[in-house]
């Protein structure tokens, strides 16, 4: 960035101030995997397995029914964000 000078006009106009930086919010970071949340989740699915409609999933991708295995998950799920 150019150094300001007190002009009244230009691209750099203005009295000459620092920026403050502000921490990013506690917003920004929601949702995203922590390790504890990915150790507990990992966990869970080694104690519970799959659900059957999963275990369905993955039979039909593993005879290479992609498209398949996706409108069916895509009818049991309704939301793949």
């Amino acid at each position: 960035m150019a150094i300001r000078y007190p002009m009244a006009v230009g691209l750099s106009k203005g009295h000459p101030v620092t920026k403050n930086v502000s921490k990013p919010r506690h917003s920004r970071r929601r949702g995203r995997l922590t390790k504890h949340t990915k150790f507990v989740r990992d966990m869970i699915r080694e104690v519970c397995g799959f659900a059957p409609y999963e275990r369905r999933a993955m039979e039909l991708l593993k005879v290479s029914k992609d498209k398949r295995a996706l409108k069916f998950i895509k009818k049991r799920v309704r939301d793949l964000s």
